[in-house]
C-alpha cells in the first residue's frame, strides 16, 4: 500500500487515442521512470467505489465547476491476490480547493471501510491521530450529506514518475475504462460496460508546483489539449441517472 496519506497537486487532463497514447508514452521514456508501485511497464489495475446522496450533490459539485468540492470513494490497488475482508483498501477524501487537488486518505481493511461507509460504525483502537482526524471527517459527511454507494469505476493504468531532477511529476494513462451501477462490490470481478471508447485513454498530468518547462514543450508538440472529465461523473452519465455532457477531445 502506498503510504502517503495525503498530498496537495495540480491535475491535468487528456483523452487521446490508442495511436496518440503509444506515441506520447514513447516521447516520455526519455524524462520519466515506471512507478515502483506497478510491474516493470508501471502498469496495475485498479477500482474505486464512489458514495454520493439521492440528489447526486457530488456530481452537481463537479459539472458546476464549484470552486470547493469533495467526494469520498474506496479505492482498490488489484494485486494477483483475492480481495477479502480483511484486504487492506483506501477510504478517499478527494478535495478541489480552486484549482489545487488535494487527498486525505486512511487504510482500513476492506470490511472495516464498508463498515464505516455503509454501516456507519467507526473502526476502533486508531492509534494515528492524523487518521482518526481523517476517518472524522469522512464519518461527518457520511452523516451530513447521507452518502450511500452509487457506482464503482475500474481501468487499467500505466503510470511514469519523474526522477530525481522532476521529484512529485506523475503521468498516468488510464485504459479499459469501465463503470457498474449493480453490484457494488470491489471483490467482484464483473467488468461493466465501457464509460468511454475502448479506443480512448484518459490521461493524467499531476504535479505538486509546476509543469517542468520541457513538459510544457512537449504537450504541445504532441497536440495535448485539455479536457475537463469525471470518471465517476461520466459512469452516472452513461448508466443514464443524471443528464448526458458532452466532453469535446481531439479524434487525433
Amino acid at each position: 500500500m502506498e503510504p502517503i496519506r495525503s498530498f496537495n497537486r495540480y491535475e491535468l487532463k487528456f483523452i487521446l487515442d490508442t495511436k496518440h497514447m503509444r506515441e506520447v508514452q514513447e516521447g516520455l521514456k526519455a524524462y520519466l521512470v515506471p512507478d515502483k508501485y506497478g510491474d516493470k511497464y508501471g502498469n496495475y489495475n485498479l477500482s474505486s467505489l464512489y458514495y454520493d446522496n439521492d440528489d447526486f450533490t457530488f456530481y452537481w459539485e463537479k459539472v458546476e465547476g464549484l470552486k470547493f468540492r469533495r467526494k469520498i470513494r474506496i479505492r482498490h490497488y488489484e494485486t494477483k491476490k483475492a480481495l477479502t475482508p480483511k484486504s487492506k483498501v483506501f477510504v478517499e477524501i478527494k478535495q478541489r480547493l480552486d484549482r489545487v487537488t488535494q487527498k486525505r486518505r486512511v487504510v482500513l481493511p476492506y470490511e472495516q471501510a464498508l463498515q464505516l461507509c455503509d454501516e456507519r460504525i467507526p473502526p476502533k483502537n486508531i492509534k494515528d491521530e492524523k487518521d482518526q482526524m481523517v476517518i472524522d471527517e469522512i464519518f461527518g459527511m457520511l452523516f451530513q450529506y447521507n452518502l450511500k454507494p452509487q457506482c464503482i469505476t475500474s481501468y487499467q493504468r500505466m503510470a511514469l514518475v519523474g526522477t530525481e531532477l522532476d521529484p512529485g511529476l506523475r503521468v498516468t494513462f488510464d485504459t479499459n475504462l469501465r463503470y457498474r451501477r449493480q453490484d457494488l462490490d470491489l471483490a467482484s470481478k464483473k467488468p461493466g460496460p465501457y464509460m468511454l471508447d475502448p479506443d480512448k485513454c484518459v490521461v493524467e498530468i499531476k504535479v505538486n508546483d509546476r509543469i517542468p518547462y520541457w513538459l510544457t514543450e512537449f504537450a504541445a508538440d504532441t497536440g495535448l489539449s485539455l479536457v475537463r472529465i469525471s470518471k465517476y461523473c461520466t459512469g452516472l452519465e452513461k448508466a443514464e441517472l443524471v443528464p448526458p455532457l458532452t466532453y469535446d477531445y481531439p479524434t487525433k
